[in-house]
């Protein structure tokens, strides 16, 4: 496994979805396997992709940084933070599994809003 290849290609991947390219995104980085653990998505790669269009229609002014990424084995960690309309913000941790072929095969997220106030003075990255 190229570690640092895998965190490339999973920014790269996440980011052409989120950006409204997800056939783009299946056809360059996924495998010929896809399974996808987020309740919200159809398992496969045409579930991701209806998915990431709807999401493009409905919020096309949305928009995506990547906090962290972190890689071992042949799992790669995405800590990000997003801004939707309204400005509502989320913080995401998706885990992205990678074939040996070094194409992503699985996926897992959790998503959480960013409250208005906190506990704490510490952000959530």
């Amino acid at each position: 496994m190229d570690l640092e290849q895998n965190k490339k290609n999973a920014i790269a991947f996440y980011k052409m979805a989120y950006l409204g390219n997800p056939k783009k995104a299946v056809e360059t980085y996924i495998g010929k396997e896809y399974i996808q653990h987020n309740p919200d998505v159809a398992d496969g790669t045409q579930g991701f992709i209806l998915y990431f269009e709807r999401m493009q229609q409905e919020y096309p002014n949305k928009s995506i940084e990547f906090v962290r990424c972190i890689a071992e084995g042949d799992l790669v960690a995405l800590h990000t933070h997003q801004i939707w309309p309204d400005n509502d913000e989320y913080v995401t941790m998706d885990f992205l599994r990678f074939d040996a072929q070094g194409k992503i095969c699985e996926h897992w997220d959790a998503i959480q809003q960013i409250p208005k106030t906190s506990a704490n003075p510490n952000t959530m990255f």
